[in-house]
């Protein structure tokens, strides 16, 4: 039997449900303890004691062996043009003058942050798909859902900020230079990520605190907030309505803020007299609302809803992939990297590269 074979017939998902299946069932505990020694250690860890679990298993994006090959290299090849584009953007914002501006500041900021935001999940896919072992550790599994909710919501509060910078440029050009001065600029960024870390601090300690007694499977690709807590042996009525106020104030509350900001964006570029200046300020912002509607909507559909149901689930992993993959992709082509200034910058620099 090759390699593939075994992990199609044998893999870790399937004793692990089996050996619960066990337990469910209220076999003699004997017996299940002799059934472990022919398990695999990662789920012998999560049953040594029927309160305690210290493993999880990720079920990933699909369980059909021959898809999962095409799902690496799918998710490996977007992974690779993220961090390439981002860190293009950070080079090139911090080597050329002309770009040491308000907008192109937040750009930098917001590219650390897609880096960080990415590699808090795909290196760990990609890892789990290439070797075959799904699961990941308790302190593992806390530390990326914090992690990704941390940047997550600092990036609802970037791009408020975002679009706050080209509401003062394109509204308020003549004030623009008073208003966003460097120090108004630095503290708009150190109150966006401050704020995401205080909002998304204290659910991910109740988290952490609360029991994991089994199963310990989650029906996803990453460990997110509801599969998650579905795994909690307590009462999760406070968690869940502290998530979902705190989902309320950092989603909801800074689309309204960004939606006002680009309805008068808008309207101002309707009563531009040129026609070229006004397709080309409405090129720019179509584009940002575009995937401001992705990351927003999909955000929107995975944490703001009532119910759970493994169908849910299933479609939660779909759309996941919209601000985890596509968004974070599509963002560093459509807010830099199609500006005409950085191209002319990238290939000043590429020639002083050449020469």
């Amino acid at each position: 039997m090759d390699k593939k074979s075994k992990y199609c017939k044998e893999s870790i998902i399937s004793k692990a449900q089996s050996l619960w299946k066990d337990i469910m069932k209220e076999e003699p505990w004997e017996q299940v303890i002799q059934n472990v020694e022919y398990r695999p250690a990662e789920v012998r860890g999560a049953i040594g004691n029927r309160t305690t679990v210290t493993e999880f298993v990720l079920l990933g994006l699909s369980e059909a062996c021959e898809l999962q090959m095409l799902i690496f290299l799918g998710l490996l090849l977007t992974y690779l043009l993220t961090l390439l584009g981002n860190l293009l953007i950070m080079v090139i914002t911090l080597m050329n003058r002309r770009l040491h501006t308000p907008m192109y500041y937040f750009l930098h900021n917001f590219a650390v942050l897609e880096i960080w935001f990415t590699s808090v999940i795909f290196p760990k896919v990609l890892t789990n798909i290439l070797t075959g072992y799904k699961t990941v550790s308790l302190p593992g599994c806390f530390l990326q859902s914090f992690l990704y909710f941390f940047l997550g919501t600092t990036e609802f509060f970037l791009l408020a900020v975002t679009s706050f910078d080209r509401y003062v440029a394109i509204c308020n050009p003549l004030r623009y230079a008073t208003i966003m001065s460097q120090r108004v600029c630095v503290q708009l960024v150190l109150c966006s990520w401050m704020t995401g870390f205080l909002l998304i601090i204290v659910p991910s300690f109740l988290v952490l605190q609360q029991p994991f007694c089994g199963p310990n499977i989650i029906n996803h690709f990453f460990c997110d907030n509801f599969p998650l807590l579905e795994l909690i042996c307590a009462d999760t009525t406070l968690i869940e309505l502290l998530g979902f106020v705190i989902a309320n104030i950092s989603l909801l509350g800074t689309l309204s803020v960004t939606a006002t900001y680009y309805g008068h964006i808008l309207h101002t570029i309707l009563h531009i007299p040129l026609n070229k200046e006004k397709q080309k300020a409405f090129s720019t912002c179509s584009s940002h609302i575009i995937v401001m509607f992705l990351f927003y909507g999909s955000c929107i559909v995975m944490y703001i809803r009532s119910g759970k149901s493994d169908q849910k689930e299933d479609r939660n992993k779909v759309v996941a992939l919209l601000n985890t993959v596509v968004a974070p992709m599509l963002n560093p082509f459509i807010y830099t990297l199609k500006k005409k200034q950085v191209k002319q910058v990238f290939r000043e620099q590429v020639r002083k590269l050449l020469l």
